[in-house]
This record gives C-alpha cells, structure tokens and sequence, in this order.
C-alpha cells in the first residue's frame, strides 16, 4: 500500500487528479449520496471542492482517493483523509461517499480500514476525527466497525452530528 494508491481485496483507490471532476461531481449532485453529505451541491461548489482536494495533495503529501471497483474498474466513491477545521482546532478528518448502488456491500468499511491503515502506517498519525449526520446510522456503524470510538454530538452545517475519534497506539 503507497499514499497515492490503495489496494484493497475489492477496490482501488487512487489520488484524485484532473480527470476526475465529473465522478466527484456525480457525487455531490446524486440526490441520495448528497442527502448524506449536506444536500446537492452546485458546479460552482463542485469546482471549488475539487480545486481543494488536488491542491490539498500539494500541500500536504495526502488527501482524497478516487476508488474503483478493482475487477470492472466502475466507479464506487470517493475517500478522504484531509485537514479539516472543525470545533476546537484543525483535524485530520476522514471521510467517504459511495455511489447509492454501493451501500450496504461493506464497500465503505473497506475503504475506510484501508485509509485507516494508510494514516497510522504511512502518515504516522496519531489520530483521525471523523462526523456524520445524527441521522445516518450507515455511516456510525462504518465508523465503529473502523476503530473509531463516539465522542459527542455537535452542530455543524447547521445540521446535528455525531463526532468520532480513533486514535492509534504508540
């Protein structure tokens, strides 16, 4: 396993790059993926976002993988691991959106164990927070499943989440 690629026994993920603006916007403008991701998402959004995460790999060495299904090479999501400036202070967040087909396959535990790894064997981080809608139990149970422990509710976005935390052994 490399930061810029992931191998998974299901998927491969690789550093997002210039070519994959139309997958990430196909995300953010799917209504049942964006449901869970804060709503729908404009172009101009989209465009935004994306100009960050490629140049969040310029900055920082790491940050959103495209990953495809390893033996057909379809599309199924994207996973982050990325500076995110959320309560008290900057966080390495980790986070993922599947395409609806792909929910309820363990794709998204998959990808985030992976990224898990990647941030504690690769990065050497000493932790990772992550947070979704208090509604959207999917997304709680892949984080439990992960490693991370719940720590508290909050409001983000103006909606209620849940904050998670997993931090690595020394």
């Amino acid at each position: 396993m490399s930061v810029e690629q992931i191998e998974t026994r299901r998927l491969t993920g690789s550093r997002i790059g210039p070519d994959d603006f139309e997958r990430l916007r196909s995300l953010y403008q799917d209504a049942d993926v964006a449901a869970t991701l804060g709503g729908l998402r404009g172009d101009t959004w989209v465009a935004e976002r994306f100009a960050f995460e490629l140049a969040h790999w310029e900055t920082h060495g790491f940050g959103a993988w495209m990953f495809v299904d390893g033996g057909s090479g379809e599309f199924v999501g994207r996973g982050a691991l990325r500076h995110a400036r959320i309560l008290d202070g900057d966080r390495i967040e980790l986070g993922y959106a599947l395409v609806a087909p792909s929910w309820g396959s363990g794709l998204a535990t998959e990808m985030a164990g992976a990224m898990a790894r990647v941030a504690r064997d690769e990065l050497r981080l000493r932790e990772l927070a992550a947070w979704t809608l208090r509604t959207n139990r999917g997304s709680q149970r892949v984080l439990e499943k992960t490693g991370f422990t719940y720590e508290r509710e909050f409001e983000h976005a103006g909606e209620p989440h849940r904050l998670y935390r997993l931090v690595f052994p020394r």
